[in-house]
C-alpha cells in the first residue's frame, strides 16, 4: 500500500461533511490488489459521514483496481469512470455508492474550472 493511499482513506472522515451531501447510505468496500494479496477497506456512508475500517465484510457495493491505479486515482493522475470504461477496474453493486465516492478523489494537476477559465477570458476582452 502507498502511503498516498493510506493518507487518503485517513482524511475520508474530515472531507465527507463537504463531499457526502446527498441523501445516500450504503457499504462500499474497495478491493485493492498487488502482487497476488488484496487489501480490504470497508466505508460506510451517509449523508455528510464516512467511517473507513479495513478487513473483509458484506458490503452493498464492491470495487477492484490495483494498488497502481488507486495511487493514481488519489493523487489525481487518473479519472475513476474512465478507468472502469477502460476496464482498468470492476464494480458491482449500487452503482450511487460509486458516484458519491469519486467525489473524494482530487481533480488532475492544473485542472482549472471552466467557469473561471470563460471569467478569465471574457475579463480580458474587456
Amino acid at each position: 500500500m502507498t502511503e498516498a493511499i493510506e493518507q487518503f482513506f485517513a482524511t475520508l472522515p474530515a472531507r465527507a461533511p463537504q463531499v457526502l451531501r446527498a441523501p445516500l447510505t450504503g457499504t462500499l468496500r474497495i478491493d485493492l490488489a498487488d502482487d497476488g494479496r488484496t487489501e480490504h477497506w470497508v466505508l460506510r456512508m451517509r449523508p455528510g459521514a464516512v467511517d473507513v475500517d479495513q478487513g473483509p465484510a458484506e458490503a452493498d457495493a464492491i470495487w477492484y483496481s490495483s494498488v497502481d491505479l488507486f495511487d493514481r486515482l488519489v493523487t489525481g493522475r487518473a479519472h475513476a469512470l474512465a478507468a472502469l470504461f477502460r476496464n482498468e477496474s470492476t464494480f458491482s453493486g449500487r452503482v450511487m455508492l460509486f458516484l458519491a465516492f469519486r467525489r473524494f478523489f482530487p481533480p488532475a494537476p492544473d485542472t482549472r474550472d471552466p467557469r473561471e477559465v470563460a471569467r478569465e477570458k471574457v475579463r480580458r476582452t474587456r
